[in-house]
C-alpha cells in the first residue's frame, strides 16, 4: 500500500489491490508517476455527480500510449479516510461541480 498526498495535503491510500486493478488496463502501464503527480497537482478536480464524497482529479498528458489524454484519478473521501478507487485515461472531463481550482 502507498500513502500519497492530494493537492490539499490530505493523505490518500492506494492499495495494492487498486493499483493492480489500474494496471489491468494496458494504457496505464508506466503511468504510476503521472498518477501521483495528478493527485498532488491536478489541473482540475470535479465532484462526482453520482457520489458527492468522490472527487475526480484530472491532469492532461501529451503522448501517452493512446495519444494526448486527460489522466483521471478517482478518490473516495470520508471523514476519516481517503483512498484511490481507480485511474484511467479519457478524452474529456466528466460533468460535475468544479472543486479545484475554485471557479
Amino acid at each position: 500500500m502507498l500513502l500519497l498526498r492530494d493537492h490539499q495535503g490530505r493523505e490518500v491510500r492506494l492499495t495494492d489491490e487498486r493499483l493492480a486493478h489500474i494496471h489491468e488496463h494496458a494504457e496505464m502501464a508506466g503511468l504510476d508517476a503521472a498518477l501521483v503527480e495528478t493527485l498532488r497537482s491536478p489541473q482540475f478536480v470535479i465532484e462526482s455527480l453520482s457520489d458527492h464524497a468522490t472527487a475526480l482529479h484530472y491532469r492532461y498528458y501529451v503522448g501517452t500510449r493512446v495519444g494526448d489524454k486527460w489522466l483521471c484519478v478517482v478518490v473516495k473521501y470520508d471523514a476519516l479516510d481517503a483512498f484511490v478507487l481507480t485511474a484511467y485515461l479519457t478524452d474529456k472531463l466528466k460533468k460535475g461541480i468544479q472543486l479545484w481550482p475554485k471557479p
